[in-house]
């Protein structure tokens, strides 16, 4: 009997560690792509296809079960060829005030103790739940298993004082990994930096709070407006707005529950 008590325990988490987050500076991207390659090799991902999409020089497009990192051309160029790319490494945000993990209906995505967004593979039932409440596009089903993927932030590379493969790889530092209150501090900074240069244009997306929307801890840096980055300039959070779904509802009860009881005393 106590060896079956011992097998379904709960066990203790983890103690809670200092918050770690990305900072991505796409001032400093070039494009190469080595942060997608590091991670599906570290990650053991399949390839997407080796294919041109017509979007650019890109094969992967967007985010995926398979794809954790993806790094976007944004091609701005006018009638006359004058203008400029911009470039991007996506990731998920690992939010401070997750949707996906409001609305998992089985407890699989988690905050670990890195305070990272984390879903938990062998819980996950597929439902989708978290997919369609992701603002950014980040998680997908995998049509294999079934099941919700996205980036792990590393996990397990963190857990033994590694930093993520994406940054590790990545030639230029555009990624940065570590505490999150650093990473704030040395986007400020850039962002001093090329002010001082005369671009202007240079600001952090993520950082604080956005109404309804809590910090991100993978930040970034971005030198045009979140949408054409394929960013929502006002990310939504569905659960924000369910004491609003559901005092409408009650109050509708309410009223249709009164009204069928007049309908009914009048017949009499």
């Amino acid at each position: 009997m106590s060896n079956v008590l011992e097998v379904f325990a709960r066990p203790e988490p983890p103690p809670a560690k200092q918050e770690m987050g990305f900072f991505t500076d796409t001032s400093l991207c070039i494009g190469c792509k080595a942060c997608e390659v590091a991670c599906k090799q570290w990650n053991q991902l399949p390839a997407d296809g080796l294919e041109w999409t017509g979007h650019s020089y890109d094969n992967t497009v967007m985010l995926s079960d398979t794809t954790w990192r993806h790094v976007a051309f944004v091609e701005q160029f006018d009638s006359k060829g004058a203008g400029r790319w911009l470039m991007m490494s996506d990731v998920c945000k690992h939010c401070r005030q997750a949707p996906c993990q409001e609305a998992c209906p089985t407890g699989s995505i988690i905050y670990n103790e890195f305070g990272n967004v984390y879903v938990q593979q062998d819980i996950c039932n597929g439902c989708g739940y978290c997919v369609a409440a992701c603002p950014f596009g980040v998680l997908d089903r995998n049509e294999e298993d079934g099941r919700a993927h996205k980036c792990t932030l590393c996990y397990d590379r963190q857990k033994d004082d590694m930093e993520p493969a994406c940054a590790k790889a990545c030639p230029t530092d555009s990624i940065l990994f570590g505490p999150i209150s650093e990473m704030k501090q040395h986007a400020e900074k850039r962002v001093e930096q090329l002010h001082a240069r005369g671009e202007t244009d240079a600001y952090i997306y993520g950082a604080e709070r956005a109404g309804e929307y809590s910090e991100l801890n993978s930040i970034f840096l971005l030198k045009d407006k979140p949408q054409a980055y394929n960013l929502p300039e006002a990310p939504r959070r569905p659960a924000a707005h369910m004491k609003k779904s559901y005092a409408f509802s009650f109050g509708a009860a309410i009223f249709l529950g009164a009204m069928s009881a007049l309908l009914l005393s009048g017949d009499e």
